[in-house]
């Protein structure tokens, strides 16, 4: 069978023997886009779940905080400026003006955003009005960040920005979800937070992009409680699901773990468990990635976030549920060695010290980890210069975890061999050659499945 593979900013056509599968990585259910966003918001925020509308939580005069999803959230049609204005009518008619409310983009340890980049995702309306209650958060500003303490369960450290703690409201729009990796207490507990809250989730074990049961979000949700019964008060949550980058599906607002649930409830259907697509397990896996990330957004994809984080991670969730211990990866990808020096800083120092060290996440994350999150150099460059937080390369590296489960990665196709062999991945020049070169492994009637990949997102 004929194949369109996606491959970088193009795709390639490749030729799969007879036998081979077909299997889907995108959702089982596309829901249909809302007719009328704004009237959907609207009528979220009048319903909200498990808490009183906006209008009874705050007083007048009150110091209100909106935060919202940054650029990493693939999410680009106008929900965040929607959902903010939606907001900001709703305060004003319980007597709380526009200028007591302070905006606040969730970067976490992603890089903060320049003014036009802001106006992409929020519009330049809001950017040009909000000035200086406008902020990025710096999840390195000793002046902005306030400890909370541990949570009482497993002692996981909460920090977070100083306006969640102060303002009397916080109420957080959330643009999207990818599948179960974002939305819930994540937003704030990740995305308002530091480096020593982050690093709980953030491991080679710890990260999932499950609906079903996530293990990640019972740590996030632990810290949740814990920062509310510390604040005295609830955070007001919008959460959204995308029918595509640019639409929106459905629209929910209230306490926090109320609006995940109806999400999670509304995926269940869209993302049936990965397991379940196959009775079979395959010797042979097959996929094409495209230059994209959501770590390039307003960038570019490097060889660490097209190999492991988008390669190996976000795109090879099925890999673990369809391939047998010990099966084969053919990823059809040109990875140029092309980097970001500005973006992402500190990944190709990464790609040679610590990639040239070992490819082990458990032992990156013991040595290295914290030796990166602490590197003044970059540090800075995430603090003044637009550039990812230092130790996000480590984190991005973290998918290498599935080697443990895959005999062998084939790169077909690459442009210069050397940037997939510096991970020890193996190269052919085309997909039929990555094939035949894994049937000499797992023999000729190896059990081969091909993965449908969602199509790229990009702002544009």
């Amino acid at each position: 069978m004929n194949v369109e593979l996606p491959y970088g900013e193009t795709t390639l056509t490749g030729t799969l023997p007879a036998r081979t599968r077909v299997l889907s990585n995108t959702e089982a259910i596309t829901p249909g886009p809302l007719d009328d966003l704004p009237a959907a918001v609207g009528q979220a925020l009048a319903q909200p779940l498990g808490l009183p509308r906006l209008g009874a939580m705050v007083k007048p005069g009150a110091r209100v905080t909106i935060a919202f999803d940054d650029a990493t959230v693939p999410s680009y049609g106008p929900i965040r400026s929607i959902a903010i204005e939606a907001v900001l009518a709703e305060l004003a008619a319980a007597g709380v003006a526009r200028r007591q409310v302070s905006l606040v983009c969730a970067n976490a340890l992603h890089r903060k955003l320049r003014p036009a980049e802001l106006s992409r995702i929020i519009g330049a309306t809001l950017v040009a009005e909000f000035g200086e209650r406008l902020s990025c958060h710096d999840a390195e500003d000793p002046a902005g960040l306030v400890d909370l303490g541990r949570t009482p369960e497993h002692g996981y450290p909460v920090v977070v920005n100083r306006l969640v703690a102060e303002s009397d409201l916080v109420v957080y729009v959330n643009a999207g979800h990818m599948r179960g990796f974002n939305g819930g207490w994540k937003s704030v507990c990740v995305g308002l937070s530091t480096y020593d809250s982050i690093r709980v989730t953030h491991t080679p074990d710890g990260m999932s992009m499950s609906v079903h049961g996530n293990r990640m979000h019972a740590v996030l949700d632990e810290m949740g409680r814990h920062l509310e019964g510390r604040l005295g008060r609830r955070v007001f949550k919008i959460d959204t699901l995308g029918t595509d980058p640019f639409t929106v599906a459905k629209v929910v607002a209230g306490a926090v773990a109320d609006a995940r649930g109806a999400i999670v409830t509304a995926m269940a259907a869209m993302f049936p468990p990965r397991r379940d697509q196959a009775r079979e397990r395959f010797d042979v896996v097959v996929y094409g990635v495209p230059d994209s990330s959501p770590y390039a957004v307003f960038s570019h994809v490097n060889p660490i976030l097209t190999l492991i984080s988008s390669g190996l991670g976000y795109l090879g969730g099925l890999v673990e549920a369809i391939g047998k211990p010990g099966c084969t990866v053919i990823m059809a990808t040109p990875v140029p060695a092309r980097w970001d020096r500005v973006a992402h800083p500190s990944y190709p120092e990464v790609w040679e010290r610590v990639l040239g060290a070992t490819r082990d996440p458990h032992e990156i994350m013991r040595r290295f980890a914290d030796d990166y999150a602490r590197r003044p150099d970059y540090v800075e460059a995430y603090r003044s210069r637009f550039g990812f937080h230092p130790v996000h390369a480590i984190f991005a590296v973290y998918p290498l975890k599935r080697l443990g489960h895959v005999g062998r990665v084939i790169v077909a196709a690459p442009r210069d061999p050397a940037v997939p062999r510096h991970l020890g991945f193996e190269v052919a020049g085309s997909v039929e050659e990555a094939v035949a070169l894994a049937e000499k492994a797992h023999g000729s009637a190896a059990p081969i499945a091909y993965v449908r990949q969602p199509p790229a997102a990009r702002p544009d």
